[in-house]
């Protein structure tokens, strides 16, 4: 078993590692800070309605909150940490991702108004974001092809593991706060502000942790190692056969997701009558175990499929997994909670299946040189649409169906949609030829 090297610089190869079939403790070192990453986007969702009460917001502020103002730096800034993840240090450059985060979610704390909450959530969500570019080329070559969907299937655990903290322990904290007598941080912050210092504290402590993570060496590097970028791009447009479907079905694939993330949350509390502390157990139980489920049937489903005889097999899963996850997509329309809860964790579940497998697909299909150039691709569309249209979407459709207690109708019609569209892309995919 391969272990940290605390005396390496952070810029030494690792060969042995490279060349082994379980460098495990980089990858859970990838992993943990994946979940930090997924924790500190995620940790404003379950307590959002708070923030929008004693700052005034309307539903409309909220989405841009949670989706546009982490849309824009990702857009910005995702090709940019793409080529610098092909070609530089991507150790030291996945610190720096995590300091950002970390800014953002000390930020967060002492936001008074909407623009400051807005630049705030930016950097909590750019951060994490682009962060997972860094951490799927360090994977890739932390293992080798042959499981390579098991080892991608961390990052996907993490991540989850990581929205579930979110929600279970952002509830519990804030309901202990909530409490009479409860301790005020800091000299009188409300709850859900002790709540993100808390959480920021825990990313601080998490990020440090960074500076015992080596620099992988890279494999699986063909002549075109030194392309520019406009080579590069060229390269991912002679691909756009495959790459052009996958990112639809991807991208509508994070859209149903961040749509379920920020507006489940408002959903239980508008419609089902229940706070933050009572559904945060439940909740996180249903994120995790979706994703756990979901990481590990992606992870085998994508080393299985690369193993068929089928053209693009290794999207197969995904293929089956967005027509599932369309009877998911009613979950705020269902009559009690129970059901409400089955039905969420079926579509979180398919998702976390489609994108084990379609980050599993680039890191397989797609050269090593211009890898780190398609994930940024990929993360720059999927924030554009997925973050920054789809929880807006949902407002535009409550607000033509009645206003902020239509929000459930809104939810599912966007969860509805994008899954159609998702299992369009993904057959259009596996019918590709590549090269």
């Amino acid at each position: 078993m391969a272990q940290l090297d605390l005396a390496a610089p952070m810029n030494a190869p690792a060969q042995s590692a490279a060349k082994a079939k379980g460098a495990w403790g980089p990858l859970l070192l990838l992993a943990l800070t994946i979940t930090n990453a997924a924790a500190m986007r995620g940790v404003f969702s379950p307590i959002q309605e708070l923030a929008e009460r004693e700052l005034h917001f309307s539903d409309f502020q909220i989405s841009l909150i949670q989706g546009v103002a982490a849309s824009i730096p990702i857009a910005v800034l995702s090709i940019p940490v793409g080529r610098m993840t092909d070609r530089g240090n991507r150790a030291r450059l996945l610190f720096g991702l995590s300091l950002l985060w970390t800014i953002g979610t000390f930020w967060t704390v002492f936001a008074p108004d909407f623009w400051q909450m807005f630049f705030a959530r930016m950097f909590a969500g750019a951060g994490a974001m682009c962060s997972l570019t860094v951490a799927i080329s360090m994977v890739a070559d932390f293992s080798t092809p042959d499981n390579r969907g098991r080892s991608m299937l961390l990052l996907s655990l993490g991540t989850m593991v990581g929205a579930a903290a979110a929600f279970a322990l952002g509830g519990m904290l804030l309901g202990y706060f909530a409490q009479p007598g409860a301790p005020q941080l800091m000299g009188g912050l409300t709850p859900w502000r002790s709540v993100h210092l808390l959480f920021g504290v825990a990313s601080a402590v998490l990020t440090s942790m960074l500076l015992l993570l080596r620099e992988p060496a890279r494999t699986e590097i063909s002549d075109g190692a030194h392309a520019s970028l406009r080579d590069a791009l060229r390269e991912i447009w002679d691909r756009r056969a495959l790459l052009g479907p996958l990112f639809l079905g991807q991208v509508t694939v994070v859209m149903a997701d961040a749509a379920a993330g920020i507006w489940a949350a408002p959903v239980l509390t508008r419609s089902y009558h229940q706070t933050p502390d009572q559904f945060a157990g439940w909740m996180g139980l249903v994120i995790l175990g979706s994703g756990v489920v979901g990481a590990v049937v992606g992870g085998v489903a994508a080393d299985l499929g690369h193993k068929s005889k089928l053209t693009n097999g290794i999207l197969i899963g995904a293929v089956a997994a967005a027509v599932l996850s369309l009877p998911g997509a009613f979950f705020p329309l269902l009559p009690t909670i129970p059901a409400f809860a089955w039905t969420l964790a079926l579509l979180l579940t398919c998702g976390a299946i489609t994108g084990l497998i379609t980050a599993t697909a680039i890191a397989v299909l797609v050269p090593n040189e211009i890898r780190g150039v398609c994930l940024g691709a990929f993360i720059v569309i999927g924030a554009v649409i997925g973050f920054g249209v789809a929880p807006t979407m949902v407002t535009w459709i409550s607000d033509a169906l009645g206003g902020d207690s239509a929000i459930r109708y809104g939810l599912a019609a966007t969860g509805a949609l994008t899954s159609v569209l998702a299992a369009i892309g993904f057959i259009g995919a596996m019918r590709a030829k590549t090269a």
